[in-house]
């Protein structure tokens, strides 16, 4: 049973409503459109009770989800690991911190498959034959591995200096590549026009109101895995806007089925410096943001001109968190940090998002003594040029006993290490 009555406008002065169509702007005030639920009726069908028995992928909370049938597309996407990170803990100097990690998210290892299960089940309900979308890399390879899957015919467009691994990582399904010059948000621009002309179902764009709602299960499983409860605190990435507002989202829908108690969640946003736009709107307290030439490592959030860029403001504002940047550099640190202590690999965008939430602790504006969730939403082997050179060299030796005996001298600085250990009894 479907809970999805239509569209309705996200601007609050307008609100026109919409039918279940492929639209994504309102036609009246050219706002952002968004899918509207039936609260009422999904409280009285939908309890924890309910959701614990389904399997453990992101359906398990179809409800809230904006398909009119069961998914076709991505049945096993979803409840990633949650962990509470006590190494990084200590690092940080903080007594709570979590970690939700989409880095192993099935089948293409971020969060974005997500999105694209939702979008590509939608579209098969609509009747299209072919999708696409614009990328920066993560949902390239999403759309190409899960429309192959659907056997839909695929275009992925994407800036053409995009890391290896993920120009590999959506060409290996054998859909169709187009690599262009300049930034994504060119690639965004000269989509739209393809969208209009050939009436293809592009999941971020004519098919993005739908989509944007698979962001919202990143959310609901955080709630879930908790204990049916909010964090104080959650630290997210924004490329686009859109993962930051549906996260929040989340928070209020769980809250207003009745499936956690009233929440007040700060959610905080996250940037890389070189790119920017959001967080320095948020910094200097303006309305708007600013569009900006992206120079970053970080490429998966690199979007000068956020589509969902206001709607982010408004959410961090809204719920008293804040935003902030990181530099390259303190991008690779923040990498090499999750790694060392909690053996988690991410992409730049996780990089950001853990040295956004240092700053956020340092500064005072997550209280050291309040719990907070770290989202990591990409796979560091997709952007292995971030850390190359920048980690510590492995050892070479020959193969004798006497090469590894003066390594192991060299690396601990004790020369009786050997004698030690041949002297240990085996009695």
């Amino acid at each position: 049973m479907s809970y999805v009555k239509g569209l309705k406008c996200r601007e609050t002065d307008c609100g026109r409503t919409y039918p279940k169509e492929a639209l994504h702007i309102c036609e009246h005030c050219f706002g952002k459109l968004e899918v509207d639920y039936d609260y009422e009726a999904i409280r009285g069908a939908v309890s924890r009770e309910v959701i614990e028995k389904r399997p453990t992928n992101m359906w398990r909370y179809r409800e809230l989800l904006p398909i009119d049938g069961e998914p076709t597309v991505g049945v096993e996407v979803g409840f990633t690991p949650f962990l509470r990170a006590r190494n990084l803990e200590r690092a940080l100097g903080h007594s709570e911190v979590y970690v939700k990690n989409d880095a192993v998210n099935y089948p293409t290892l971020s969060f974005k498959d997500r999105v694209v299960s939702v979008a590509l089940s939608k579209a098969k309900e609509f009747g299209f034959d072919t999708v696409a979308c614009a990328t920066t890399g993560n949902l390239g390879n999403s759309l190409a591995a899960q429309s192959a899957q659907a056997n839909l015919k695929c275009f992925i467009f994407m800036p053409a200096d995009l890391e290896q691994g993920k120009i590999v990582g959506t060409s290996v399904y054998g859909v169709n590549v187009v690599g262009i010059s300049g930034n994504y948000d060119g690639v965004n621009r000269l989509c739209t026009e393809i969208a209009d002309r050939y009436g293809w179902a592009f999941v971020n764009i004519n098919i993005r109101p739908y989509y944007a709602e698979g962001s919202k299960t990143f959310g609901f499983e955080i709630l879930e895995q908790l204990g049916w409860r909010a964090p104080q605190h959650i630290v997210v990435p924004m490329a686009g806007g859109s993962l930051i507002t549906k996260v929040e989202k989340a928070i209020r829908e769980f809250t207003k089925v009745g499936l956690i108690e009233s929440a007040e969640t700060k959610v905080h946003g996250a940037q890389a410096t070189g790119c920017n736009p959001i967080s320095a709107a948020i910094k200097t307290d303006e309305e708007i943001f600013t569009p900006v030439k992206p120079n970053t490592i970080a490429r998966s959030i690199a979007i000068g001109n956020p589509a969902d860029g206001y709607y982010a403001i408004e959410t961090i504002r809204r719920t008293g968190g804040w935003a902030e940047d990181a530099t390259d550099d303190e991008i690779v640190q923040a990498i090499k940090l999750l790694a060392e202590t909690e053996g988690i690999f991410t992409e730049t965008a996780g990089g950001a998002t853990l040295a956004v939430t240092k700053k956020l602790i340092e500064q005072g504006r997550i209280p050291r003594d309040e719990s907070v969730v770290v989202s990591i939403t990409g796979n560091g082997l997709k952007t292995q040029e971030a850390v190359i050179g920048r980690l510590r060299k492995r050892a070479m030796i020959e193969a004798k006993i006497a090469g590894f005996d003066a390594l192991l001298t060299e690396l601990t600085g004790r020369s009786d290490e050997r004698r030690e250990c041949a002297h240990v009894s085996h009695d």
